[in-house]
């Protein structure tokens, strides 16, 4: 029987994005404090994996260094040897995106993990997996970095399984709280790949995510952004998916689903406002899942991102594992009883007037297709 797989290595939590308070770099108006982005909600992710002893009912794939062509396929090379040059030193890769000496060695061994667990779900060696991977990549764009994001780890899987793995579609579905801003540019011009973000309205980027961006050239009416306005909760979170992602994954009918996958939509973040739970991010998964069983022969990679509360996001991440795996780790939520019993999780007006806007998009970009 196939197992759900885990992509790990401790050295993702060796990438040092140095002293800041919270995004903001430390300096002579800035008291030091530790980046936002720090190892300690990945490494709580796995720390309770390990625990629970779910980890043992997981097939572990071992990662390896992302070659420099096969960086090329989504990054120039001006940016990679930019890249190149700040691995001996340390520095800033772009825009809220510092990186240290060895970085760009860290960001390699991640984006061959996630490659190699593409293969393995690919290839059917497993039956789906997740890539708790750092430094996170969503935000690169082709010549830069953003967001703390070195590559784009996702992108450069999808070209991997669209080249190297017979992949004729791909659809990526990414639920982090922050627009996916890297695989729409990447792929803009690109029928071969549907690229969905669920994102809070003007997050981050705040010039970007708006549900006009529907892609250009051939790729035009491949992509797909579906905005959400702050404060949304389950009962938005949930309609989204059921009027919105599931429709457009079923009339795009992918061959694989890459889920760039961050928890800073979750309850607490503080990069985020919206109000996702464990229990939503698990319901989300299965939905997913199901999808994916009925599309793609269940070939469903998913690709850690952003998420940034300790406390909090290790249990999204063990209810996704869970529900990927169907494996029941015996360890409940704590958060859950609060979490779930606040106010604001049902869809209100205004929420259904954004995901009613998304539903006239996606009937548009699906009439381009024919």
């Amino acid at each position: 029987m196939l197992k759900t797989a885990l992509v790990w290595n401790e050295r993702y939590m060796w990438h040092n994005t140095g002293n800041a308070a919270g995004i903001m770099p430390a300096g002579f108006d800035v008291q030091p404090l530790q980046h936002v982005e720090n190892p300690e909600t990945k490494r709580r992710i796995k720390n309770l994996l390990d625990a629970s002893k779910l980890t043992n009912k997981l097939q572990l794939i071992e990662d390896r260094m992302a070659s420099d062509a096969e960086i090329l396929k989504v990054h120039t090379p001006r940016y990679l040897n930019q890249l190149v040059e700040l691995n001996k030193t340390g520095g800033d890769a772009g825009p809220f995106t510092p990186m240290s000496v060895n970085s760009l060695d860290i960001a390699r061994l991640a984006a061959g993990g996630v490659m190699e667990l593409t293969s393995a779900v690919v290839k059917r060696q497993v039956k789906n997996g997740y890539a708790l991977v750092r430094p996170p990549g969503h935000h690169a764009v082709a010549d830069g970095g953003m967001g703390f994001c070195l590559l784009n780890n996702a992108a450069i899987s999808a070209h991997h399984a669209l080249d190297n793995l017979n992949m004729k579609k791909i659809a990526f579905v990414d639920w982090d709280v922050h627009h996916g801003n890297g695989a729409e540019s990447i792929f803009y011009e690109d029928p071969r790949v549907l690229t969905i973000s669920v994102h809070q309205e003007r997050c981050f980027p705040p010039d970007t995510g708006d549900n006009q961006d529907i892609g250009s050239g051939e790729g035009r009416g491949f992509n797909l952004n579906i905005p959400l306005p702050a404060g949304t909760g389950l009962g938005g979170y949930l309609a989204c998916f059921e009027r919105v992602v599931l429709p457009a994954l079923h009339k795009f009918s992918p061959d694989l689903i890459i889920v760039p996958s961050g928890f800073d939509a979750g309850i607490y973040d503080p990069l985020g406002r919206q109000m996702m739970t464990s229990s939503g991010y698990r319901r989300l998964t299965h939905m997913l899942l199901k999808a994916a069983d009925e599309l793609c022969d269940g070939r469903l990679v998913m690709c850690h991102e952003g998420g940034y509360n300790p406390s909090t996001v290790p249990y999204h991440g063990l209810a996704v594992l869970e529900a990927l795996s169907g494996e029941d780790s015996g360890i409940a939520d704590p958060f859950t009883d609060i979490h779930d019993s606040m106010m604001g999780h049902e869809l209100n007006s205004h929420q259904d007037s954004y995901i009613r806007a998304a539903e006239l998009v996606l009937d548009d970009i699906v009439s381009l297709w024919s």
